[in-house]
């Protein structure tokens, strides 16, 4: 049963995740061999606060949007 853990920033819509699933589904599908049904996604929002870049908050570097 493959299991794809995925780290996005927060602020993505509910139709846009789902298309992320969607084709990250197919492609393991494919590229495995294996049936839709076995395959799992987990979608991990982090909130702008928790992500780094280059020593600073994304908060930060967006000027706290």
């Amino acid at each position: 049963m493959p299991m794809l853990q995925v780290s996005i920033l927060e602020g993505r819509t509910p139709e846009q995740k789902e298309e992320l699933i969607k084709r990250l589904t197919a492609t393991i599908t494919e590229t495995l061999s294996v049936k839709p049904e076995s395959v799992r996604v987990l979608i991990q929002e982090m909130p702008k606060t928790n992500w780094g870049i280059a020593g600073q908050s994304v908060a930060k570097r967006d000027g706290g949007k």
